[in-house]
């Protein structure tokens, strides 16, 4: 291996460990605590290293953004390919993206709350955020009726379930609720 390719190895472990650190610090104390000085404290390198990588806690959060895309469009290719049937794989499809919001809070605020300075619904979106909705309309895309274009029937459906975890993790919905509001929603809006 050459000195480049080894530098390269290094610098890149080091990002994931930046990535990895601020994620698991979100998830434990929430994105308030996450700092470029805490976090290089954490990873034990000064904050021009880390500067180095990103250029502060916004491209730190659109990293763990992309990061949380990659695994949410893999976790509902799972649940869906697993799944027999269109009503089956819709269920799979709203049990899986829910189930994510809720075991990833910061991850999910990453993609869907916070400023990471991230492209969503323009051509120059990164790829694992498309990947992400991409895997959303494999399967809502088959239970769009006719004369609906199955782009718009899937921004809709996750709308409502971006609506109901939001909901749920400010309280404002009961928890014990989710599973029956989740079926209703794949009954009534998907129709399936």
């Amino acid at each position: 291996m050459s000195v480049q390719e080894r530098k390269q190895r290094e610098r890149a472990e080091r990002e994931r460990l930046i990535v990895a650190t601020a994620r698991e610090l979100a998830e434990q104390q929430g994105w308030d605590a996450v700092t470029t000085r805490r976090l290089a404290e954490c990873i034990e390198y000064s904050q021009p290293v880390l500067y180095s990588h990103f250029r502060g806690k916004r491209e730190i959060i659109g990293a763990v953004a992309l990061q949380g895309a990659a695994e949410l469009a893999t976790a509902v290719r799972a649940a869906t390919s697993a799944a027999d049937g269109p009503r089956a794989r819709v269920a799979a499809l709203a049990r899986t993206y829910l189930d994510f919001a809720a075991r990833n809070p910061a991850v999910y605020d990453a993609l869907f709350q916070l400023d990471g300075g991230l492209a969503y619904a323009q051509e120059d979106t990164p790829e694992p955020l498309k990947d992400a909705f991409a895997a959303l309309l494999e399967t809502l895309g088959e239970v769009a009726d006719d004369g609906v274009h199955p782009g718009l029937f899937t921004e809709v459906f996750w709308a409502a379930l971006h609506g109901l975890a939001t909901l749920t993790r400010a309280g404002r919905l009961l928890p014990e609720d989710a599973e029956p509001r989740a079926e209703l929603l794949v009954d009534r809006l998907a129709m399936v």
